[in-house]
């Protein structure tokens, strides 16, 4: 719906209306313990996942249509870090000492509901996207006025000219669905790299690295009681190396960061195989799985996390942006859907040589977004623009 629903209403318009989504779940949670009812939190989580599920995409074509261009890589970081600190608050307010608990699970359950209502009542003060308010309404003079409410005095009038050129190339063209997206050999090789990063960035294997690493540290003798506390070492790493990225992705380019991010992973899977294999016969092994699910983790969170959400927005132009990110978020969701439904039986008849299935997907998406570099020589050198046509 994410896609359809941008275009319609505005990527603003698309967040504030699916905040209702949030707090009509978590209103559901909050009251599933007096009713008594496991049927409300079914209903709660089915709402939650919708509002995921637009969120992301409108939230991404939001943030970057409104960045500079100079700081658009920069602000799609922050999408990964708000997701990163997401999951950490998610896992210190599950402690024992919060809402972790039998009287309090409700109001963890529900607290997305906060979220959404501190959104509803802040989003109203900013402006609508410039890019989309120009290029999908024609309306000049609200896109000028968005520009100088959310830039302040620094120049947008080339952004702006840009953007009204583009606009004349696309004169007849109109925003297309998943379905013309796909159709259209055109961008056929900017499809496909949004179909591997999105389905890689979930089977990549960090949900196998979270399941094991309860394992590797009891192994490494952590009590059963403080397991939730060096679980939270592992939200904070992911946190923390996301902030990092955030201050130097506009000095690395992006497939460069994806590159090494999943060749990185690969790499710590296959050693984190041979270290969880032998950590019961071997007393150190446990600290080196340890020093490896930490490595996995930030290799994660300054690659694939930081760059894969807003690639649709990089590779495509204004009509196929909303079905980029209506399929890469799709994906996203579907290669998680389908992880959670087969990864118990993985786990099962493999056990931690599950790693190399995951390995394997790492490896091909490295491989796929690899640097060209002697074609980006060659291709400023000579100044040739269609010298890669098609590839983005």
């Amino acid at each position: 719906m994410a896609g359809s629903l941008s275009s319609r209403f505005g990527r603003k318009h698309c967040l504030l209306l699916n905040n209702f989504l949030a707090i009509f779940g978590a209103i559901l949670m909050l009251l599933s313990r007096t009713a008594n009812s496991f049927e409300m939190i079914m209903v709660g989580r089915f709402l939650y996942g919708l509002n995921a599920g637009v969120g992301l995409s409108a939230q991404a074509m939001y943030l970057t249509e409104s960045a500079p261009k100079r700081l658009r890589a920069m602000v799609g970081v922050t999408i990964a870090t708000s997701l990163s600190f997401g999951k950490f608050l998610g896992q210190l307010l599950g402690i024992r000492e919060l809402l972790g608990t039998e009287k309090n699970w409700h109001w963890l359950l529900g607290f997305n509901g906060f979220t959404a209502l501190f959104q509803l009542c802040t989003l109203p003060l900013l402006p609508e996207s410039p890019r989309y308010l120009l290029l999908e309404k024609g309306n000049v003079q609200a896109s000028e006025n968005a520009f100088r409410k959310l830039w302040g005095k620094n120049d947008y009038n080339r952004e702006v000219v840009e953007m009204l050129e583009e606009k004349a190339v696309l004169q007849s063209v109109r925003s297309c669905s998943v379905l013309e997206l796909i159709q259209n050999r055109t961008v056929r090789w900017q499809l496909l790299t949004i179909v591997i990063a999105f389905t890689a960035l979930q089977l990549c294997g960090l949900n196998a690295v979270y399941f094991y690493s309860f394992e590797v540290f009891r192994a490494a003798g952590i009590q059963e009681q403080r397991l939730a506390y060096a679980a939270l070492g592992t939200g904070l790493c992911e946190v923390s190396t996301s902030l990092a990225c955030f201050m130097v992705i506009e000095s690395i380019d992006r497939k460069v960061l994806l590159f090494r991010g999943y060749m990185g992973m690969a790499a710590a899977l296959g050693l984190l195989s041979v270290t969880v294999y032998f950590q019961k016969t071997v007393w150190w092994m446990p600290y080196c799985s340890m020093v490896l699910v930490f490595l996995f983790i930030s290799f994660f969170s300054s690659g694939p996390a930081a760059t894969t959400v807003s690639l649709p927005g990089e590779i495509l132009t204004q009509s196929f942006k909303s079905a980029g990110y209506t399929l890469g978020c799709t994906v996203n969701w579907t290669c998680l859907f389908v992880l959670g439904t087969v990864f118990p039986i993985l786990v099962g008849n493999l056990g931690n040589f599950c790693f190399l299935i995951f390995l394997a997907v790492c490896l091909i998406c490295g491989l796929h977004i690899k640097p060209q570099r002697r074609k980006r020589h060659l291709k400023s050198k000579y100044k040739r623009p269609n010298y890669d046509k098609g590839r983005g």
